[in-house]
Order: structure tokens, then sequence, then C-alpha cells
């Protein structure tokens, strides 16, 4: 049998272009080439190329973020092109990005998340009555952005408004969230039908950050991660159930990561990622040595899955 011919698609036009393209280069060194012919394609520079050599490839290795990566868009256009690909469909990848249609999914599905208020660039709000209906401080965050781009904790009147305003920058609506204090913690799930939970992660950034924003994100150093996560065992299952759960209600495949808060006993969902980060700082590699997976071993899992789920392509223009 030869080897697969793996495109990884990095890059493309988000804030979040130089996360993915470094998330790139780590997968691309990563992968067997024993097993796999890789090439890495910028959908931004390289559609055309892509398009005309759709012909030659088994499976898109997607990395892109944020919009035009993460919401579907890429994920259709490899459906009509019937490339094959890692992860996560159109409906979930688009469902899971937009955090009102995500957290609509969640409280369907009986999971437990902060209540919110959602703006449109326009309009006008009150950030006092905001306040009132959230009681307390608020977390604000562009509806469809990844990488806590755009977010902010805000515990005053002027500190919301200043937040709101930043976050229009980004895109035409803003959730303003009740902030949830306690333990952020994130569960990495993989598989199709049958889906399994990675050891937890609990994150602690630094002082200077209030919570897990793009800079701790991806910044060496700027946050320790405990993985396994310190919580009990029953609180640990009660978070690994809820991560299956947000995974298989927003109709998932292959791989997720559900951000959490715990306080005290109770389980806060946050968001989905479709796409979790691979850069050398992420989250999911980290869960998954934990769980005695090597990096190639993890990518291996990722592509097996992704050809399992989608078996032949859907169709060739």
């Amino acid at each position: 049998m030869g080897k697969l011919r793996i495109a990884i698609l990095a890059g493309g036009w988000s804030r979040e272009r130089e996360i993915s393209l470094e998330g790139g280069r780590v997968v691309f060194d990563g992968l067997d080439k024993k097993k796999y012919d890789v090439e890495m394609y910028d959908p931004r520079t390289e559609l055309k190329e892509i398009i005309a050599h759709r012909a030659t490839l088994d499976l898109a290795f997607i990395l892109l973020h944020g919009r035009y990566g993460e919401d579907g868009r890429i994920q259709g256009l490899m459906d009509i092109l019937g490339i094959r690909y890692v992860g996560s469909g159109v409906l979930a990848s688009a469902m899971a990005l937009n955090k009102k249609i995500a957290k609509e999914m969640y409280r369907t599905a009986g999971l437990s998340v902060a209540k919110d208020v959602i703006l449109s660039s326009g309009t006008e709000f009150s950030a006092e009555d905001i306040m009132d209906k959230l009681k307390g401080p608020g977390v604000v965050k562009p509806l469809d952005e990844g990488s806590s781009l755009g977010m902010s904790v805000c515990r005053d009147r002027r500190e919301l408004e200043k937040g709101i305003k930043e976050a229009f920058q980004y895109g035409r609506e803003v959730m303003v969230e009740a902030f949830v204090e306690g333990t952020e913690i994130t569960c990495c799930v993989i598989g199709n039908d049958v889906p399994e939970t990675l050891p937890l992660i609990e994150i602690l950034p630094k002082e200077k950050y209030r919570f897990f924003n793009y800079e701790a994100k991806y910044s060496p150093g700027a946050t320790t991660e405990i993985c396994p996560a310190k919580i009990e065992k029953p609180l640990a299952e009660r978070a690994a159930m809820s991560a299956v759960t947000a995974h298989r209600v927003l109709k998932c495949s292959v791989w997720s990561r559900t951000d959490m808060i715990i306080r005290n006993s109770d389980i806060f969902v946050l968001e989905t990622n479709t796409i979790p980060g691979m850069t050398r700082t992420s989250l999911f590699p980290l869960a998954a040595r934990a769980a005695g997976m090597s990096f190639s071993e993890l990518l291996d899992r990722l592509i097996t899955l992704s050809l399992e789920k989608q078996g032949g392509a859907e169709m060739r223009i």
C-alpha cells in the first residue's frame, strides 16, 4: 500500500493566521514521512493550487482557525471538491464557532452555561442595565472569533463600555456573558460515534492575565497547565461527560476541545473548539501525552478517524 497524500491547510484569512501557520509547521514535522506524503498549503494564497491538485489528495488536515477556517466554509469547499478532511463537517463547525448558537445547543442538552446578553452593531445599549441583568461583572466576546480574540473581563461600567467597543472591531455581534469565577479546565475529546476523553487540563494563567486570553494561550510560560487536572474524581468524570455531551450535541466528529469553569461543584461550559490548536504550547498534544500517546500517534489517530468518518469522497468537480 502506498503512502497517503496529506495536504495541511494552514494560514488562511483570520486574525489567527500566524498561530495556524505555526500549528501547520508543527504537524508537518510530526507526521511520519514513511506513511505520508505531505504538502502544506495556505488557502489565502494557494487556493487555486489546492483545487488543481484535488484529485491527487487523500486527505486535507485542516488547521485553519476562526473565520473561513473553523466556521464551516472551508469544510464546505472540501465537500464540493470531494476532498476528505480531518475534523468536523460544515454544520458542527458553524454551530460551534457561533457562541450564541453553541450555547443554545448546550442548553438543550442540559449543560450549564452563564447568563448572557447579545448585542448587535449599531444598536444602543446601557452598560449599567447589562451588569444588572448579569448580576455582576461581564466577559465580553466577539460572537464568532476564537483564541479569546477581542475578549475582555469587565468589572465596572466603564470597562464594559470599552470592552464592547473593542469587541465590535472583530465583528457585528458581541456576547456579554456573566463572569464565572472558578477553576478553568479544558477537556479534549477524540472519536466519532463513540467519543473518548483525554485527561482533563487545569489552566492557571499567571497573575498578569485575568483569564486565558490570546497572549496567555500562545506565549511560552504565560500559564501553568496541570494535566491531569487536580480535581476530585467524581467532578472530573462529570466534566469529561459534559465535554462529550457538547461534542455530540454540536455534531462534532474526530476531535474537539471544550473549555469549562468549575465553581464549587457546578460546571459551566464556555465553548467548544472544533479545530484545536496544535502549536508547541497547545493543549491537545499535552492531553495526548498525558494519555500515553506520542504526537505522531495522535496525528495517526486523527487521520484514521477522519478516513473512517468520511469513507469515499462525496463528489468531484
